[in-house]
């Protein structure tokens, strides 16, 4: 990057290490922090749209809507989060790419299904083989993103579901008693009522969430933990920069960075938690403000 780097070989001390962090490869490792907090910050409200799909579905009375949600929701929290976290890019990228194929190429007669394998025409390919490398990891990161989505978004369907129930249901008959549709009771009574009771559930959710950033990894996104390995490793001299084994540092770093990120979001999640207490009547709402008083 300066000048002063052009021979790396002739560096020695704070010149070298200075040189070393600034290269082309460690700026893309600085940068993959910052694809980790946009993860985390499209993630979130995300997984708490599904979530509070997959609770109103569960709360519905026509059947089968009931059923899916219940059945989304039983099946996400019963298969380990990282089968979901391999199969739903896969699947999705075969849906995108079949789809495409249908559309595009609709003349080629052959199936897509050959035996064991997935075949379509190069045109419906995702990304397109001449696309430059940041649309591949866009794709990618779009596909890890809905991933996460899917997977945190059944448990804050099941955390969200038991903080409606939590209501005093004393709050809702009194509603239906003065006249308040089904409707209007959920919308105006239970929704507003249930966030004191869901953010204790929601906190410790967010806590899984920054903690499964890592799996980017094995998503094919280039994140925290892939450059960490990458540069970490040791060099030979056959490299601009020869080091020993230096992930213990690298690990170290990024240690560091999510205990900041959980501290921080703890210190968030209690104010948040004690500004929605103010005004409920409900207990877990005079307990907080009690508590806080």
């Amino acid at each position: 990057m300066f000048d002063a780097c052009a021979d790396p070989s002739s560096l020695e001390g704070t010149i070298w290490l200075i040189c070393y962090l600034t290269t082309a490869k460690h700026f893309a490792f600085y940068g993959s922090f910052i694809v980790v907090l946009i993860l985390l910050l499209c993630a979130a409200p995300l997984s708490l749209l599904f979530g509070f799909v997959a609770t109103s579905g569960v709360r519905s009375s026509i059947w089968p809507v009931r059923l899916i949600a219940q059945g989304y929701i039983n099946m996400v929290r019963g298969v380990p989060d990282v089968v979901f976290f391999l199969f739903v890019p896969l699947a999705l990228d075969q849906l995108f790419e079949f789809i495409r194929h249908k559309i595009i190429c609709s003349h080629v007669l052959e199936p897509v299904w050959r035996g064991t394998d997935f075949i379509v025409c190069k045109a419906a390919k995702l990304p397109l083989s001449t696309s430059d490398l940041w649309v591949h990891q866009l794709y990618a990161f779009i596909l890890a993103l809905i991933a996460f989505a899917i997977v945190f978004g059944a448990f804050a369907g099941n955390v969200l579901s038991g903080a409606m129930k939590a209501v005093p249901r004393a709050q809702t008959e009194t509603a239906a008693a003065y006249g308040f549709s089904k409707k209007q009771v959920f919308w105006r009574i239970l929704v507003p009522q249930m966030w004191v009771y869901a953010i204790p559930g929601l906190s410790n959710l967010w806590m899984i969430l920054i903690k499964a950033t890592p799996l980017l990894f094995l998503l094919g996104v280039e994140d925290i933990v892939y450059w960490a390995r990458e540069l970490g490793g040791s060099k030979t001299s056959l490299y601009a920069y020869p080091h020993p084994d230096w992930r213990v540092y690298y690990f170290a770093g990024l240690l560091i960075f999510y205990l900041v990120m959980t501290w921080v979001s703890g210190k968030i999640l209690a104010k948040l938690q004690l500004k929605l207490s103010h005004g409920q009547a409900t207990m877990a709402g005079k307990e907080l403000q009690g508590y806080s008083g």
